[in-house]
């Protein structure tokens, strides 16, 4: 399922419907972008920070797997259902205001496997942290 597929709901409505999930609503992510080739959303730093106001290693963790797993799923289709795997990140700048910036693009999509990266960068631009995530998509359970 892609934004541009016919008789689909175009990608960023289908991800606002769906929603992120309480932990990111809690952490203020916001959608930009949303399509199977490019998935984009905003964090504020304000909130997500560690005690010394650098933004928490783990909140660019929560941003990339918010995109990658909801660009998954939105590649899966219906019927089928993403679910992270494996998940890394190197973070190699600390963001300490403003909004940072995940853009995520596939790597591989598979019929049993998706693989994206998705870039953090601060206000500036800069990068601040790659995180990898890697998803099996399988058949939606019954219920």
């Amino acid at each position: 399922m892609t934004a541009s597929t016919p008789g689909t709901v175009d990608g960023i409505d289908w991800a606002r419907q769906r929603g992120m999930g309480a932990l990111a609503d809690k952490m203020g992510i916001e959608w930009v972008e949303f399509t199977v080739e490019r998935a984009v959303a905003t964090m504020p730093v304000e909130g997500n920070t560690q005690p010394v106001g650098l933004l928490h290693g783990g909140a660019y963790v929560v941003l990339g797997e918010s995109l990658g797993s909801m660009a998954a799923n939105l590649y899966a289709g219906p019927g089928r259902l993403a679910v992270g795997v494996d998940i890394n990140a190197t973070h190699t700048r600390s963001a300490t205001s403003g909004l940072v910036t995940g853009v995520c693009t596939p790597i591989h999509l598979g019929r049993s496997l998706t693989v994206h990266e998705i870039v953090v960068t601060d206000d500036q631009g800069r990068r601040c942290s790659t995180v990898r995530i890697t998803n099996h998509i399988k058949d939606m359970p019954a219920g």
